[in-house]
């Protein structure tokens, strides 16, 4: 059937019959991946653009007015070209910081695409890369409303995680341990009877008066 219907279509321009069926084939497969032109990725591949005859630059039309354009157009025109590269990089860092694996996370995605937006603006194109807590209306915000600090578990990465873990059930283990357990008992005695805190105390008491 697919041999049937190619047959029945007109031939490419100045492109030999074996190579109209590969184009034919690459042609449908690309048909549906106009959106990718807001991504950085190439929006055909290099064979299919030596294959397929080049047009001719048609003149890009005008932008409209962003003051008296239709909000669909202001959107279309001024909103999605930043939006949608942002919201493609945030989806990668989000699997990056294993978003999709967690229920709870130090990434903020929020943070993120305002970063990625005030960095990527048109305006700012040639001014360096600026962090999210350096921006100057994210610091005016902060002041009047400050965060909570983030809790330990979601700062420290699973390395330093596993070692505070690790050595913490070493050391649990080991004071279960019956000759530990006995040193342990005899140095609260001691501790108990001759108030060793407060001869400790003392010996510097006099160390510092000399």
């Amino acid at each position: 059937l697919l041999l049937e219907y190619e047959a029945e279509q007109p031939p490419f321009p100045d492109i030999h019959e074996s190579e109209q069926e590969s184009v034919s084939l690459e042609a449908g497969m690309l048909q549906p991946l106009h959106t990718e032109q807001f991504y950085s990725a190439p929006a055909a591949d290099t064979v299919v653009q030596q294959l397929l005859p080049i047009p001719k630059a048609a003149s890009l039309p005008e932008p409209p007015d962003p003051k008296m354009c239709s909000p669909r157009e202001y959107l279309e025109y001024y909103i999605f070209p930043v939006l949608l590269p942002g919201m493609a990089e945030l989806l990668h860092r989000a699997k990056k910081e294993k978003c999709f694996e967690r229920k709870r996370t130090k990434f903020i995605a929020c943070d993120f695409l305002t970063e990625w937006l005030y960095n990527h603006n048109p305006k700012r194109k040639d001014e360096s890369f600026t962090e999210f807590f350096s921006i100057h209306f994210v610091n005016d915000w902060l002041k009047d409303h400050p965060r909570r600090p983030l809790p330990l578990s979601l700062l420290l990465s699973e390395e330093e995680a596993s070692i505070i873990i690790q050595s913490f059930w070493r050391g649990y283990r080991v004071r279960c341990e019956r000759e530990i357990q006995e040193l342990r008992q005899w140095q609260k005695q001691l501790r108990e009877e001759k108030d060793i805190f407060q001869r400790v105390k003392e010996f510097w008491t006099k160390q510092e008066a000399k």
